[in-house]
């Protein structure tokens, strides 16, 4: 979930535990109830395999980010160390075209969470697959009028949804692992090693979040000591969470049930412990984290709309803002109606693929970055090149996943990577071949 900050926002210092806060609370959002029954179905028994091996990739980009965050201290994180690294500066305006699309995956696959949840927990009273739709379409207008007349949740606020829905989580793992069957956890890479490598990269959109942490630096107390414990404690306790839950699911749902009910295999895998309470519960914290994230999402990516079109990056129509207050209602509606395209016409393959497969680009680019700028920001290779090979790895395993078993999937991923490439040079006014690299 994108955010915008800036340093006349708040006379205070973000301590480091609201920092950590911060990134479990983008990293533990709508999408681990919804892709941990992807991932087991890919990964089978090793899936919390998969989310660790998911893990390790966001810490070694975790310490590109902080080199890089520390270095160059902006609020425009991600596309800003792009523009530092690369000459050619059309590469850092599709990074952030790439950065606007996969929030977009993000919120959508938010969304597409709330309406099977919601379906779900409607039983079989109306048709499950016309409610979800529904659901998923109305969530995202009401947030929409939400952000348009300028009702966002305060700090103190988020910061409790975080609290509830982290708790949530770990009541479930504490419960299930007491009635896990160890016999549904052997053989441990029952899918092969290409289904654990496939699994991490299905939901690695799950770890999408920790990079806004580098963001907040001129917002923080003492970023030198703390930017980088906040990044590598947040993605530790989100590792340790994920781990648990999956295993908890593997442990206690059959491979039939796990086809079954993957949309929304987290609640059904608390009913063993929890009963029929254990799955409204986890229903409503899975409505609730992505009540949240959609509406942190939408709030995040229109402002990011409007300071693309402000870098001519995006027509100029997406920096209006209404004349009362300063709303980008343009870049709002446009988002939220792509948003909801989107989440009709595309099943859950389709939109964690798209949003886990645009992630871990831009970790590479990331990665790519920290390696070209080493002796500026004073980074070790080690960490970004071995980020990077893994995050390439597990990208072409998802591609070579998609191109086996849904192609065409994989041509309307490539179809959305095309739009961006053409949007950055169709809107941009430098010219294509035009350098001029930025001074660090």
């Amino acid at each position: 979930m994108p955010t915008i900050t800036s340093s006349t926002a708040s006379a205070e210092k973000l301590s480091l535990s609201e920092l950590i806060a911060l990134g479990v609370g983008g990293m533990v959002g709508g999408g681990i109830f919804s892709v941990l029954g992807l991932s087991a179905q890919v990964s089978g028994h090793a899936a919390p395999l998969a989310f660790a091996f998911g893990g390790v990739i966001a810490l070694l980009t975790g310490y590109s980010y902080v080199k890089l965050g520390l270095h160059f201290r902006s609020d425009g994180g991600s596309f800003t160390y792009l523009e530092h690294a690369f000459a050619q500066r059309n590469i850092a305006g599709m990074g952030g075209w790439l950065l606007l699309v996969g929030y977009i995956g993000a919120m959508g696959l938010y969304a597409y969470t709330f309406g099977v949840y919601g379906a779900a927990m409607l039983g079989g009273r109306l048709n499950a697959p016309l409610t979800s739709h529904l659901l998923s379409s109305l969530v995202l207008l009401v947030f929409l009028g939400v952000n348009l007349y300028g009702v966002k949740a305060s700090g103190g606020t988020e910061l409790i949804l975080v609290a509830v829905k982290v708790a949530i989580l770990a009541l479930f793992a504490a419960a299930g692992l007491m009635t896990i069957q160890s016999n549904r956890l052997t053989p441990l890479l029952d899918k092969g090693a290409g289904g654990l490598i496939m699994g991490a990269a299905l939901i690695f959109v799950a770890y999408e979040g920790f990079e806004l942490i580098p963001n907040a630096v001129n917002e923080m107390k003492d970023p030198e000591r703390n930017l980088g414990k906040a990044i590598f404690v947040s993605i530790g306790v989100t590792i340790i969470i994920y781990i648990g839950v999956a295993l908890v699911a593997v442990g206690n749902l059959t491979p039939e049930e796990i086809n079954q009910y993957k949309e929304y295999a987290l609640a059904v895998a608390a009913k063993p412990a929890l009963g029929e309470f254990g799955f409204l519960l986890i229903g409503l914290g899975a409505l609730l984290s992505t009540s949240s994230a959609i509406n942190a999402t939408m709030f995040g990516t229109a402002r990011l709309g409007m300071a693309m079109a402000q870098d001519e990056e995006l027509p100029k129509v997406f920096s209006y803002t209404e004349r009362t207050k300063p709303i980008p209602w343009v870049s709002l509606a446009v988002i939220a109606l792509v948003t909801l395209v989107f989440v009709n016409i595309a099943n859950l393959t389709i939109i964690s693929s798209f949003a886990s497969s645009t992630f871990l680009l831009l970790f590479i680019a990331i990665n790519f970055s920290a390696i070209r700028l080493s002796k500026t920001i004073r980074a070790r290779t080690l960490a970004p090149g071995l980020g990077l090979t893994l995050a390439a790895a597990s990208w072409v395993v998802l591609m070579g996943y998609l191109w086996r078993h849904s192609p065409q999937s994989l041509y309307q991923i490539g179809l959305f990577y095309a739009v961006v490439v053409v949007a950055e040079l169709v809107f941009s006014k430098r010219a294509l071949l035009a350098r001029g690299p930025i001074s660090s």
